[in-house]
């Protein structure tokens, strides 16, 4: 398999965080560079396509960095891959950003066979995305449960430690996998259907588990996220706000248990159906 690991990594698209980011002394408690990003308070947005087999298939508008993984990400939770065997090649283009992907063809018949209505989903921005009906996903058996509040708290704790633009501007969106004791992969973007991609693409990519894993997200659960960890295998979202109606019908019907208000006192366990 040819996944063109040298042309991504060398065309910036990988790297263009680090090049970018300030060292730590500048970003220090009343620092110059701490100032400015504090006073600007913006966050970074631009489009990056992806082509799947010669078709058009997404352009997100997303953050720029960790671009490999989110396309690997969105890849999988779209269901064009399964592991990191299905995807042939992931070629980048550096002038307009953007990447060539080259699937299994019957990994695209699965996608298309699956009759997916076009929706205007509930992502930060106009999110075009391919929904199936929530009700009509099959029953599976739980996956597993998350921490005790206490723990799952201090798994946030570290979460937004790490945020180093949400530190720096407040605007943007995380999300981790964790274990339960630790986390694994971590991202930030403006879109948090992004961040999850980008987190779940980082997995795929170092061939590790996702079954039965956890994933944290800043933002509330929506149908398209609740997907995209049903196709992971995961055992249990969870996050600080709320999910949506969908998706924890969504949940309740593949076996995910949805952990809302997860840093306050009084976390919302919704459970999947017996």
């Amino acid at each position: 398999m040819n996944r063109d690991h040298s042309e991504a990594r060398g065309s910036g698209l990988g790297a263009r965080d680090e090049a970018r980011a300030p060292s730590p002394e500048s970003r220090g408690p009343g620092s110059r560079r701490g100032r400015m990003l504090a006073d600007s308070a913006v966050v970074e947005e631009m489009p990056v396509w992806l082509e799947v087999n010669g078709e058009p298939a997404v352009t997100w508008m997303c953050t720029p960095d960790q671009l490999e993984e989110l396309a690997t990400g969105w890849l999988h939770g779209e269901g064009y891959i399964e592991s990191l065997d299905d995807l042939v090649k992931l070629r980048p283009c550096a002038p307009d950003v953007g990447f060539w992907a080259e699937v299994k063809p019957e990994r695209v018949a699965l996608v298309k066979g699956e009759n997916r209505k076009r929706v205007l989903a509930s992502g930060c921005g106009a999110v075009s995305t391919f929904l199936a009906d929530p009700h009509q996903v099959a029953h599976a058996p739980a996956r597993g449960q998350p921490p005790a509040p206490e723990r799952l708290r201090a798994l946030f704790k570290e979460l937004f430690a790490r945020g180093e633009r949400y530190n720096e501007t407040g605007g943007i969106h995380a999300a981790a996998l964790t274990d339960g004791e630790r986390l694994l992969y971590h991202a930030e973007d403006i879109g948090r259907h992004n961040a999850v991609d980008k987190v779940v693409g980082a997995a795929v990519i170092a061939r590790q588990r996702l079954a039965g894993r956890g994933l944290l997200v800043t933002g509330r659960i929506s149908a398209e996220l609740a997907y995209k960890a049903a196709r992971a295998g995961l055992a249990y979202v969870a996050t600080p706000s709320v999910p949506s109606t969908l998706a924890v019908t969504i949940a309740r019907r593949t076996g995910i248990v949805l952990v809302g208000r997860a840093v306050s006192g009084t976390p919302h366990v919704h459970r999947p159906d017996a």
